[in-house]
């Protein structure tokens, strides 16, 4: 009797094996965990076990020169659950930032809408965009006269572009005095007369009014927690952003509904804005996120799931069929039976 070897051949087969389903299992066990929690460190083993187990008995099948369509279906019907799982924890790990970062930019687009939107539909006493456009020049000019360090205050040049506006808007201005003769008084004054302007160019009921700054001031606000929260760090930035982004959406459908009910809805159309962020990290929002956004890390994670769950597989299939005289059983450290020569 001669011991059959074991051969180059089924060591590299089995260490690729283990090796690809190894990196199977850990993905695995991540991408399951958002449905069977604890118990998906259990299921992906089990998965994985039975996984190695075909891939042995498919070898066998091939070595024997039988056919092993049956046993490889039945192994891609359970490395499919290893993909779908693979292909959710690693599009996950590497997208999630671009995600929320995405979704924190869509947040600021949506104020700037909003603002754009409300100031369009609210009522203004000047409506020629020619004309407010003027006025806005000569407000421009008017600081500078009343701020200039060389000549600060009001004097004629500034009475002269005061009666320019006076025109433009067909009623007189109220005349206003610096509260000191000082750099921050003149600035102040400056602005005063920039505020009663601008009142006198709109029309606005003091509910309109109170909601244009509100929307001013949350256009502002969120502009600056969104840009300074986009500079931190990769995990920062996974650990904060959805907060921000539900306070964000909070108050940007509050501000929405409170626009739509000022306005009337015959005037301004709301619809309030949802995000799936909450979503990250489940099965269905990565296949739905790369589907939508499909390019080519997308396809790159595919072609990594495949590799992992399928590649050992291919491999197995596409070696040549070698069968091996008396095998019907292992192929590592089996015996081969044959005939014992007796000299004479």
């Amino acid at each position: 009797m001669k011991k059959q070897l074991i051969t180059a051949t089924d060591l590299f087969l089995a260490f690729l094996a283990v090796l690809l389903v190894s990196v199977s299992f850990y993905q695995t066990w991540l991408g399951l965990d958002q449905i069977f929690g604890g118990s998906s460190v259990i299921i992906a083993l089990v998965l994985s076990l039975i996984l190695l187990f075909l891939l042995w008995q498919i070898r066998l099948i091939k070595l024997r020169g039988g056919s092993s369509t049956g046993l490889s279906w039945i192994y891609f019907f359970f490395a499919a659950f290893c993909f779908i799982a693979n292909f959710n924890a690693l599009y996950t790990r590497f997208m999630r930032t671009d995600i929320y970062t995405a979704e924190l930019r869509g947040i600021n687009e949506k104020f700037s809408q909003l603002e754009t939107n409300v100031e369009s539909k609210l009522d203004y006493l000047i409506t020629d965009p020619k004309d407010i456009q003027r006025i806005v020049g000569e407000i421009n000019a008017l600081r500078m006269q009343i701020t200039d360090p060389s000549n600060q205050g009001k004097g004629q040049q500034s009475n002269i572009i005061l009666g320019r506006i006076e025109d433009l808007l067909g009623c007189p201005l109220t005349p206003l005095t610096p509260i000191s003769k000082t750099p921050q008084g003149y600035s102040d004054l400056a602005d005063r007369y920039e505020k009663q302007i601008i009142q006198k160019i709109e029309t606005l009921s003091p509910d309109e009014e109170k909601l244009k700054e509100d929307i001013n001031n949350a256009v502002l606000k969120w502009n600056k927690a969104i840009q300074t929260l986009l500079l931190l760090s990769q995990n920062e930035i996974d650990e904060m952003s959805q907060g921000q982004i539900d306070k964000a959406l909070t108050e940007y459908n509050k501000l929405g509904n409170r626009a739509r009910t000022i306005l009337g809805n015959d005037k301004f159309q709301f619809t309030n804005s949802l995000s799936n962020t909450q979503e990250v990290g489940k099965i269905g929002y990565a296949f739905d996120h790369a589907i939508k956004h499909f390019g080519m890390f997308a396809f790159v994670v595919l072609a990594g799931c495949v590799l992992l769950d399928y590649g050992i597989l291919i491999i197995i299939l596409l070696m040549p069929a070698g069968p091996r005289n008396g095998n019907t059983g292992s192929v590592i450290g089996n015996k081969r039976v044959g005939k014992t020569l007796i000299t004479k």
